[in-house]
């Protein structure tokens, strides 16, 4: 029996690709594999070479994107029924490359915003590297209720934070 393996970004959700993959799925009567990549993460550093006083518990955080990842897919599919979720240590690129060895088709969502993202050079990667055909499904609308001002500004306060939270921190990235 073959897969339809689809990708699932842990920041935009990839609705339309999740659902177009489970009507793939049951148009080819395959098995659907909703794969997340994921990596642990880092403590906050700390100056002046001293060990960081927060530790985190890789184990917890991985249960608890695992179990993320599942709530995610029965809330946008109705139920979680029959879907193998799998929640994969790695980067999206290698992981997806890895779970295409086994699929009949492959499903990714494109990035919400190409300008600033990495994901179009990742999918690049996956049509020119996958074992299988490979769906790249166009971005969610944006909802109606938000102005492209009201959406500017939540960009700038969100890079405004970040700026904020990585200042005197080198290589620390968000």
């Amino acid at each position: 029996m073959s897969q339809v393996v689809v990708g699932v970004s842990a920041t935009s959700g990839s609705v339309l690709a999740l659902r177009f993959a489970a009507e793939e799925a049951r148009l080819r009567s395959a098995a659907l594999v909703v794969v997340q990549a994921w990596r642990a993460p880092r403590p906050p550093a700390s100056p002046g070479g001293h060990p960081p006083g927060v530790s985190i518990d890789a184990e917890a955080a991985f249960a608890q994107a695992s179990q993320a990842l599942r709530n995610h897919v029965a809330e946008v599919l109705g139920s979680e029924r029959g879907v193998n979720c799998k929640l994969v240590r790695g980067t999206p690129g290698n992981v997806l490359l890895k779970e295409s060895a086994g699929a009949g088709l492959l499903v990714m969502g494109a990035p919400r915003n190409w300008a600033v993202s990495q994901a179009p050079l990742l999918a690049h990667k996956l049509i020119y590297n996958a074992a299988c055909p490979v769906v790249i499904m166009p971005p969610a609308p944006e909802s109606s209720g938000d102005s492209a001002l009201k959406r500017s500004g939540r960009k700038l306060a969100s890079n405004a934070a970040k700026a904020a939270a990585s200042a005197g921190r080198p290589g620390v990235r968000f």
